[in-house]
């Protein structure tokens, strides 16, 4: 079975409801009548009414079978306000600037989400990635015991011309700028968490570098080296290695050359870049070059699931993320 094919067998097995943000959108609305059908969500669309349900009927959907709530009139403003207000007076947020705020879509739909309205939420696809992981910050906020919010990308070689099949996650290809090393150990495990959540496998870490096994000697190597260690300790039941430059982390062959010691012998599927600079360039590389599907960015380290989509992204993207995001919805991740 392919990897979305498992995510959305997943998904379909236990369906919850997710608010998407950008309801006027054509490729939002085509996928959240694509998710109905199909049985993977309960889906609400954020925006208004009548430009919604054009857009699910050009779509080939019922309006009726999408619940639509419009931040201008929704009768639950007044609630989120308030609860927002709770959340953010002590940053000097105040009544009325409470009861503005959530009528952001973006805000609306994180407050929904906080507030146990829905399980979950997707934007990204018109907002920025500053404007959407911000908005998730600010209203679902942080799992406890997590400093760190960072992203990934689910990667799935499943064409004939891939040398090697399956689902990867490359991390973090677009949240953290330059992590220290216990950011990047953070990172890791997070990662190989979200990956055995989703994929359902065993993760094997690889902290990447321009350097193999000390092949090279340069402060960001030492970085890389020192995240790996930390890593190793915060989950020690975690295969994760480092530091390795992707073929020997990717090729058995080169592995064997390179890594003679490493147990992952070429086999990684969790792949964690040494910054944003590497890891964003490295999944377009595999995405427009190698024809990687590329499912993301995924939040992690968020108390309920919220994801961010490419502006770039069509409505296949988006109906793959409400998947990835319901399964989170179900592991609790």
């Amino acid at each position: 079975m392919k990897p979305l094919d498992r995510i959305l067998d997943t998904a379909r097995s236990t369906p919850k409801h997710i608010v998407l943000a950008e309801g006027e959108d054509p490729r939002v609305t085509q996928a959240a009548a694509r998710a109905v059908r199909e049985g993977i969500a309960e889906i609400t669309l954020i925006g208004t009414p009548e430009i919604v349900e054009q857009r699910l009927a050009a779509a080939g959907a019922d309006p009726r079978d999408i619940r639509i709530l419009d931040p201008a009139s929704s009768a639950l403003v007044p609630q989120l306000a308030a609860a927002y207000y709770e959340l953010r007076k002590s940053k000097g947020v105040d009544e009325a600037a409470a009861m503005e705020a959530v009528r952001a879509p973006l805000v609306f739909a994180g407050m929904m989400v906080r507030e146990g309205k829905a399980d979950g939420t997707v934007g990204g696809a018109v907002a920025t990635t500053a404007d959407t992981v911000r908005a998730a910050l600010q209203t679902i906020g942080r799992a406890p015991g997590i400093d760190l919010v960072s992203s990934f990308f689910l990667m799935m070689l499943c064409e004939p011309h891939h040398m090697k099949k399956g689902a990867f996650v490359f991390a973090d290809c677009g949240l953290v700028v330059d992590p220290d090393a216990a950011g990047l150990a953070d990172i890791a495990v997070m990662s190989a968490r979200s990956y055995e959540a989703l994929v359902g496998m065993p993760a094997k870490v690889a902290m990447l570098s321009f350097s193999t096994a000390g092949s090279a000697a340069h402060e960001r190597v030492s970085k890389v080296v020192e995240a790996t260690k930390m890593a190793r300790i915060a989950a020690s039941d975690l295969t994760i290695e480092g530091e390795l430059q992707f073929d020997s982390a990717f090729v058995e062959a080169v592995s064997a050359a390179k890594a003679p010691r490493s147990s992952l012998r070429g086999e990684a599927n969790v792949f964690v870049f040494p910054n944003l600079d590497a890891a964003n360039i490295g999944y377009k590389i595999a995405q427009r070059v190698g024809g990687a599907v590329a499912v993301g960015p995924i939040l992690q380290g968020l108390a309920k699931p919220a994801n961010d989509l490419s502006r770039g992204c069509d409505a296949s993207d988006v109906f793959h993320m409400i998947a990835v995001t319901v399964v989170q919805a179900n592991v609790g991740t």
